[in-house]
């Protein structure tokens, strides 16, 4: 039996962790924090479980909440442009009955971490330094960090070949009660905010170990108007900066939230992070060789939620690698080959992101608020641009080329006509 160690108990370690014991893998996670320490620690920045995503932890029966989360089935998007009224678009999560989710990380990685450990799976809680990994090279067939902080982050070296377009991100978040309903009636809809003037807002139903409440994310630019954190302010100061924000660059989101409470003390997070993608495999002193893994080697924009859907991705190619890969060693090749799996479909969501994150940044092209334009009137446009959030190797179809851009909005208003 084939012994694999993971590094660190997060979203894409723990969902390969899984898939590696369904199908008899022998397999060690090691994480610095128990899951009663994750339960009860720092909430760390929530993203979205996007349908396909959700369908391949259902195949690992690791969906433990769509009964209880707020079932996200249609999005609003909000484009707000100086001196100007808000373009927007309402767009449904998916085809058929498929939705989205949001769950707190740590209610979702406890749960995780336990039923893993109950189904025969190993834990180790300690901390690992590189020295440590080099000592547990000997021991397992295959290393995967899946923890990209600190030491072992710097194993893995930035490739600027395969992404080149970092910009230091600010991000705020709070859990919160009490929101005002959106002004059509919709339950679960999730809205999210573009502002020229500042950065990008969501504000996404989601469930918390409290229950089903909302989450407020800002983010912006490094040093931008919505960087507002710079000292570090308490709960209640952050909420009441992150009102005050909504209410100068997306008033429409500050009368949703005027009355936001937070869901409890431990509901707030300040953050600073820098997208990046970097090489996958880190080389340990003694020569050894170990594959990084999902924010470990592709750290996402976090405006645009695609982190799980990257983190999910790359543990489902890991795992069919690995699968496939037999008894064969797991070299330089093999990790090189996974990550590239991967990397089909990371690479789109990297487009997707750049493309999202920098849509303000300047003047829109006039192709992009013609799309704009059409989806607020032909329902079927507004579906296709949310329905990319869960597979955004779409966009380069029709959304980002002028011409294809031109005869996909072309073709939808002619089969209205028609």
């Amino acid at each position: 039996m084939r012994k694999i160690l993971i590094v660190g108990a997060g979203h894409a370690g723990l969902h390969l962790a899984h898939g590696l014991l369904t199908h008899g893998y022998d397999v060690t996670v090691i994480t610095g924090q128990s899951s009663l320490e994750i339960r009860t620690g720092r909430p760390s920045i929530s993203q979205f479980t996007f349908p396909t995503a959700l369908e391949y932890e259902r195949r690992l029966d690791l969906d433990f909440w769509s009964a209880l989360s707020p079932q996200i089935r249609e999005q609003k998007m909000f484009i707000f442009k100086r001196g100007r009224p808000p373009v927007s678009l309402k767009g449904r999560s998916h085809h058929g009955n498929g939705y989205s989710v949001s769950v707190d990380r740590r209610v979702k990685m406890a749960d995780w971490l336990e039923s893993f450990e109950d189904r025969g799976g190993k834990v180790v809680i300690h901390g690992v330094t590189v020295t440590d990994l080099d000592y547990f090279s000997r021991m397992f067939d295959l290393i995967i960090v899946a923890v990209g902080h600190g030491e072992l982050g710097q194993l893995f070296a930035h490739d600027s070949s395969r992404f080149s377009g970092a910009r230091p991100r600010s991000l705020a978040q709070a859990y919160v009660y009490d929101l005002w309903p959106d002004p059509d009636g919709t339950e679960n809809i999730g809205w999210e905010g573009v502002t020229e003037e500042a950065g990008n807002i969501l504000l996404i139903p989601i469930l918390t170990q409290e229950g089903p409440a909302h989450n407020m994310l800002l983010v912006d630019k490094k040093g931008g108007p919505m960087d507002a954190w710079p000292d570090r302010p308490g709960p209640e100061e952050q909420l009441r900066r992150m009102k005050d924000l909504m209410r100068k660059y997306a008033p429409n989101f500050f009368e949703r939230c005027k009355d936001a409470v937070l869901v409890d003390g431990r509901s707030t997070i300040i953050e600073e992070l820098t997208p990046q993608v970097r090489n996958p495999v880190g080389v340990l002193p003694s020569g050894g060789k170990a594959l990084g893994m999902a924010d470990v080697v592709v750290t996402m924009d976090p405006f645009v939620g695609q982190s799980w859907n990257n983190s999910t991705r790359c543990a489902e190619a890991y795992l069919e690698s690995i699968i496939e890969h037999g008894e064969k060693v797991f070299d330089e090749e093999f990790m090189t080959k996974a990550f590239d799996r991967f990397w089909e479909f990371g690479q789109d969501n990297q487009m997707w992101s750049e493309f999202a994150s920098t849509m303000v940044e300047q003047e829109l092209p006039e192709h992009l608020m013609n799309v704009l334009a059409a989806a607020s009137e032909y329902q079927e446009i507004a579906d296709r641009w949310v329905q990319g959030w869960d597979c955004p190797s779409d966009y380069k179809s029709w959304l980002f080329d002028p011409e294809m851009a031109r005869q996909y909005v072309a073709a939808i208003m002619r089969a209205d006509a028609g």
